[in-house]
């Protein structure tokens, strides 16, 4: 039996890995969890997985949760606050911690979580992106290991098993193009959040569902398996696949081409990272290809997905970079959300962000650094967007 934490409980990843936990009691003990606000999930959850510690991130949701748990017995310990859930990240005897927190607020627990030795099931891609010049070596040095949770690098990650070292030559994200493929370009300056919440294959957040509506979530993708994979960015690639059924594959140097094929389901790349290297048997729906159908393939446009290219360009600048174009991202799909600005202006704040960043880029950045960059990107992401709203009113 395995003994994991989970950080994010109670988003879309946190919940399916709850799922995994109850349907292999055998398997998987829960040491600790750890959530944002939702204290009456947070709470039904330790009611049934009994860890024995728990954190919320908003600190005035302590007492509530507290008393929600009131007549528990015996009681676990209750924390609140980034400081709480980095005690969550780090406690006990837990082997695997799966990072299910959305953002670049999952950095310094996972590091936490590394510093204490224990394994990473990182489902939290802007781990790496903003902070893989310091999470890469501090994995080397703790000897952990970092098993991906997400789809494409997870399927990545299966293919390369028994891949002797230096046969990778290639890797080719697949991305299904998210809620606006079939959508002319010149029709996007219509969008409404609404629209852009329809993913067309995937069940996932709001945060990630714009991302990959446009498309920023593979471009991330990149820097993320560049980060995991040792492979420079002119090797890897993105190609649009809208039935979402082959999650990603690799091209060894011989030119043979490995997939990994099943249904849209992130319970599969979450158990594989919470079980490896076993493979464990699930009743869940199996693959028949005659039912998938057609596969299809098609080059993604860049000029409907200005986010991609913009990622490619910042992965290759490296350094602070990458977590200046997270937090920019970040703050502009927040925007976004609560209708402040348009939706062709999240790339357009993206990349007047990082314009103004290189005057300051950090090639070999601390922990520190990538902090500041990370919060100076979201304070003037909110800056330019009242210039861009001052002058939308004074047109008007």
């Amino acid at each position: 039996m395995k003994a994991i934490t989970l950080l994010g409980s109670t988003g879309s990843i946190g919940t399916q890995t709850l799922d995994i936990v109850a349907q292999y009691p055998d398997r998987f003990r829960l040491v600790g969890l750890a959530a944002g606000r939702n204290v009456a999930m947070l709470a039904q959850q330790i009611r049934q997985f009994r860890p024995e510690i728990a954190a919320i991130c908003e600190e005035d949701k302590l007492p509530e949760l507290k008393a929600a748990l009131a007549d528990l017995d015996p009681q676990p310990i209750l924390l609140a606050g980034e400081a709480g859930v980095i005690e969550v990240a780090r406690y006990g005897d837990a082997e695997s911690v799966v990072t299910g927190i959305v953002g670049c607020a999952g950095l310094l627990p996972t590091i936490a979580a590394i510093e204490a030795g224990k394994d990473i099931a990182l489902a939290n891609k802007e781990t790496l992106i903003a902070g893989g010049p310091v999470v890469i070596p501090l994995v080397e040095k703790h000897g952990v290991k970092l098993l991906p949770a997400d789809s494409e690098h997870s399927a990545i990650f299966q293919c390369l098993q028994g891949v002797p070292p230096g046969g990778l030559r290639r890797i080719l994200l697949t991305a299904s193009g998210g809620a606006f493929r079939d959508w002319p370009v010149e029709k996007l300056a219509e969008v409404k959040v609404a629209d852009a919440l329809k993913h067309p294959n995937w069940s996932m957040g709001r945060k990630i569902t714009v991302d990959s509506a446009t498309l920023m979530n593979k471009g991330l993708e990149v820097i993320e398996a560049h980060y995991l994979f040792g492979l420079d960015y002119d090797n890897i690639d993105i190609v649009i696949h809208p039935q979402s059924i082959i999650h990603s594959l690799i091209e060894l140097q011989d030119t043979s081409v490995l997939a990994q094929l099943g249904w849209p389901d992130m319970r599969l790349p979450l158990l594989y990272a919470m079980s490896w290297p076993e493979r464990i048997y699930t009743d869940w729906e199996r693959l028949d290809l005659v039912k998938a159908g057609s596969l299809t393939f098609r080059e993604p446009d860049h000029q409907k997905y200005p986010c991609m290219q913009l990622a490619y360009a910042v992965g290759r600048a490296g350094g602070s970079m990458p977590a200046v174009l997270n937090a920019a991202n970040e703050q502009a799909v927040a925007l976004f959300l609560e209708e402040k600005i348009g939706f062709l202006d999240i790339p357009r704040l993206i990349e007047r962000v990082c314009d103004r960043h290189q005057s300051d880029h950090r090639t070999n950045p601390s922990l520190e650094d990538i902090i500041a960059a990370d919060k100076w990107a979201r304070q003037e992401v909110l800056e330019a967007s009242k210039m861009m709203e001052e002058r939308m009113i004074s047109v008007r």
